[in-house]
């Protein structure tokens, strides 16, 4: 990703409204940081994408994250600040695939799950998908 800015619809809140994100660091490593445009200093909300790999040839694996971290004022103690995350990881043995095509179906298939609703179609924003319920309620 050699994005500097994510500005034009690629990250969207509950209510389908875009948030904007803006290059804060890159590094160690296979790492960059984005923080968000609007954010105040003292409630950061961070978009952090990183990657790691392992092992050598037939037996080289990648592990890619995305992770969103908001800090907040807690609803309970309004003296407070808590963190709320939120994560994908993908683990994809790359030494043993001569193409991504699996990997993107096993994505497509965890988006699904967290963004819709049996055999609909339409992305859900708003936490109403079947797996987003099952993260926000603690279900089964």
């Amino acid at each position: 990703m050699a994005l500097t800015t994510l500005v034009t619809n690629e990250i969207k809140n509950s209510a389908g409204t875009e948030v904007e994100f803006t290059r804060l660091s890159t590094g160690p490593g296979r790492e960059t940081v984005f923080r968000q445009v609007a954010e105040s200093p003292s409630l950061q909300h961070r978009l952090t994408v990183k990657h790691v790999e392992s092992g050598t040839g037939f037996n080289l694996r990648r592990r890619s994250l995305v992770r969103f971290d908001k800090t907040v004022a807690s609803t309970v103690d309004s003296t407070k600040l808590v963190t709320v995350s939120a994560y994908a990881v993908m683990d994809i043995p790359v030494g043993g695939l001569l193409a991504l095509t699996e990997p993107g179906h096993v994505c497509a298939e965890l988006m699904s799950f967290l963004a819709s609703l049996g055999a609909s179609t339409t992305i859900l924003y708003d936490g109403t998908g079947s797996g987003a319920v099952c993260l926000l309620n603690g279900d089964l």
